[in-house]
């Protein structure tokens, strides 16, 4: 789930708080069989990835290619999920509609040798404070890989 202009704007955030999108694509063969996705390291911004499409390039042998990610779940530890199993004749592609994943994340051939193509959104978002909300009750929370809003009371 990501935030528009419009939705920031009707519930008082101001346009730093916003989520701002850039195209994502990495290839996996046997030659770069992994690819790891990493924000920048400042303070006040958290970087997502949010994955759409997994799809075998051309050239891609008659093999399994299964991909998986790495990233960290919400307890805090780092698991490997397999997200697409692609053969050239019954799955060459696989739509992931709008998979999450809070950086890092590290997306592997974990069998094959590809070429596969990952594609998504590159996700930069500000950490919103009390100071960016005209109505204290209402707050900008995220949860693992997502924000949504919360009413609550606040004293402040």
């Amino acid at each position: 789930m990501s935030l528009n202009e419009d939705e920031s704007s009707d519930l008082g955030l101001s346009s730093q708080s916003k989520l701002e999108s850039f195209l994502f694509s990495c290839e996996l063969s046997s030659k770069a069989p992994f690819y790891t996705f990493q924000g920048d390291e400042e303070e006040d911004l958290e970087h997502f990835l949010e994955l759409r499409t997994v799809c075998l390039g051309e050239g891609a042998e008659e093999e399994s290619n299964v991909v998986e990610v790495t990233a960290m779940n919400h307890q805090g530890k780092t698991i490997s999920v397999p997200i697409a199993n692609l053969h050239i004749h019954c799955l060459p592609m696989v739509s992931l509609g709008e998979f999450e994943l809070k950086a890092p994340v590290t997306i592997r051939l974990k069998s094959g040798t590809g070429p596969v193509t990952i594609s998504g959104l590159h996700l930069v978002g500000k950490r919103a404070t009390l100071t960016n909300i005209s109505n204290p009750k209402t707050l900008l929370c995220q949860s693992d890989s997502s924000f949504f809003f919360k009413s609550s009371k606040v004293s402040v």
